[in-house]
């Protein structure tokens, strides 16, 4: 049986398999002492018997062979059908010698009402008087002593235990409605909020102001949610301070960039100038990805419904009208809910590598029922296995192909994912059959 996931079935099944140890334990407590109640009942009694027996034998009235509870036998009446009691014939020769009688052998063994019948006992005219079903069987007693004569005594021996079995279950059944009942209360007065504690976890976006969580439940439980909507209040709290750092670092580094575009004009060198403002203009752009990557847990573009193949197609024409080898498959219009602007910089990141790196970019999209993938293709070298995920790392570059000659610091391909994974969906990377690298943006419809 699977263990349950929830804290109400797990609380359940934990009292009912301590119940059902406990209650197997004690039906085997109860069954020992009954047992050794049985060997008690069926050897005592038959002990006394026959030393009472004797001692009316020794006073002069004589045992009978075929009647009176002690019978005289002149063999054993035991057969190879009976089953054997070893325990009981131990247990009665003790008791024999603890009162005294002189014993040579002694033989106990449970018969069948068809395997030993004698004069019938006042239980065995009863039973069979008033027609109650089958006689029990027989315990058949047999002690020899030391002069050869065999006594013989039997009473009846009952096997079943079929009753004791099912009021022990209907005392288990009455203990699981007693305390599973209020266990199962309990423990979903619990649960019930520590599930809306786990589900405002995981739905918790700094961008999304909610509501505190109600405090509800035992008093632990409700400290638990009161520390999480105190944690939720100094998070946020942490990220306006974050965001408000960062716009004055841009501010900062954004003003001396542009007193040198302005400085570098003076340069009299023009292939000096442009390198300059090469370097102003990549230095400004790196400013940009680093802030975007830092701000993208709280973007301040809201989602609209845009058309993602329009978009798709717009951010391929600006890389035409700058004369790079883009193409893109026309594609029907498909409507989604998305950032624009972000998913926009996403896709030009992607198409800006496979220019970069694979000399030309084929982007198409691939619509499906529940999702649409945004696909570009390139002709470059690819990406060595080992080193695919490595390259969503922020700063992280390939030496072999992706250095500062020819690529910027390794911070485009994880701003894409993020922005992706923000949006809901995922991107992968994967080295095409024929050569080159394929990208693949994956998005949720």
């Amino acid at each position: 049986m699977p263990w349950p996931r929830s804290l109400a079935g797990q609380m359940a099944l934990l009292v009912a398999l301590t119940l059902f140890v406990a209650q197997a334990i004690n039906l085997a407590l109860i069954l020992r002492d009954r047992a050794a109640f049985r060997v008690s009942q069926a050897t005592r009694p038959a002990a006394a018997r026959i030393a009472d027996a004797l001692d009316r034998e020794a006073a002069g009235r004589h045992l009978s062979k075929d009647r009176g509870r002690v019978r005289l036998a002149d063999r054993s009446p035991l057969t190879p059908g009976m089953e054997p009691q070893p325990e009981l014939a131990r247990e009665l020769s003790q008791q024999l010698g603890e009162v005294g009688v002189a014993r040579r052998k002694v033989e106990v063994a449970i018969a069948r009402p068809d395997q030993f019948r004698l004069q019938p006992t006042r239980i065995e005219r009863r039973l069979a008087r008033h027609d109650d079903g089958p006689l029990p069987d027989t315990v058949v007693i047999a002690v020899e002593q030391p002069n050869g004569r065999w006594l013989v005594t039997s009473s009846p021996w009952s096997r079943g235990d079929g009753r004791l079995f099912w009021r022990l279950l209907a005392q288990t059944l009455i203990l699981y409605a007693a305390l599973l009942l209020p266990v199962l209360w309990i423990a979903r007065r619990i649960s019930r909020p520590l599930r809306e504690l786990a589900r405002a976890a995981r739905d918790y976006a700094p961008a999304v102001p909610t509501p505190p969580l109600p405090l509800h439940g035992p008093p632990d439980v409700q400290a638990v949610i009161a520390a999480f909507n105190a944690l939720r209040l100094r998070v946020t709290a942490m990220l306006d301070e974050k965001d408000r750092m960062l716009g004055a670092i841009g501010h900062d580094l954004r003003t001396p960039l542009a007193a040198l575009r302005v400085r570098i004009e003076s340069v009299e060198d023009e292939q000096d100038r442009a390198r300059m403002a090469d370097v102003i203009t990549e230095m400004n752009r790196t400013l940009d990805d680093i802030l975007s990557l830092a701000r993208l847990g709280r973007p301040s573009e809201p989602v609209t419904d845009i058309d993602l193949a329009a978009l798709v197609d717009a951010v391929v024409e600006d890389f035409r009208d700058l004369g790079s080898p883009v193409s893109f498959e026309e594609s029907a219009r498909l409507r989604m809910r998305l950032r624009p602007s972000l998913m926009r910089r996403a896709i030009r990141n992607l198409i800006e590598n496979a220019v970069k790196f694979g000399g030309s970019a084929d982007v198409s999209l691939d619509v499906g029922t529940t999702s649409a993938a945004i696909v570009v293709n390139d002709n470059g070298p690819g990406i060595p296995e080992a080193q695919m995920q490595d390259v969503f790392t922020p700063f992280t570059r390939l030496e072999t192909s992706r250095n500062r000659d020819t690529g910027g610091i390794g911070l485009g391909l994880a701003l894409a994912r993020a922005i992706v994974h923000e949006a809901g969906g995922d991107i992968a990377l994967s080295n095409r059959p024929e050569g080159g690298l394929s990208a693949r943006i994956v998005l949720p419809r």
